[in-house]
């Protein structure tokens, strides 16, 4: 009885990764694009812009992180919080780190805060230095 329990546990935490840092935010991504809301896609967008760099970082670092046995758990705990609607944490950490990050370095460090009147040209010259040019690719 102890066995059985035991793998259904390990069962359990196994699907708990997949479930948590790819069903359930390919659905709300999917909900995010039908819903009429801004919210909701900046949370996702933000979602899927760590969740990449996460796996790249992974990717690099496997090596090292081998010798760290509680990875597995620390990242799921990571990526809920990433996750649950109650947290907006990849919205939150988007718009305290990535945000200032891309910013300073693209924008050349502009005020881009809403209750700054150039917000909307900052955000433009970083988008259209992001954006590939579409006459480039029309041939």
């Amino acid at each position: 009885m102890e066995d059985r329990l035991w793998t259904f546990l390990t069962f359990l935490h196994t699907l708990a990764g997949p479930a948590t840092m790819l069903l359930y935010p390919l659905y709300a991504s999917v909900m995010a694009i039908e819903s009429t809301s801004k919210v909701d896609d900046e949370q996702w967008l933000a979602y899927w812009i760590l969740y990449s760099f996460l796996t790249l970082v992974e990717m690099l670092f496997q090596p090292a992180l081998e010798w760290f046995p509680l990875w597995y758990d620390v990242k799921l705990a990571f990526v809920a919080w990433l996750v649950l609607p109650q947290f907006r944490g990849a919205a939150f950490i988007y718009e305290k780190y990535v945000r200032e990050l891309l910013f300073k370095k693209y924008a050349g460090g502009a005020l881009r805060h809403s209750q700054s009147p150039n917000t909307s040209k900052v955000k433009n010259k970083f988008v259209d230095f992001m954006t590939p040019n579409r006459d480039e690719h029309q041939s």
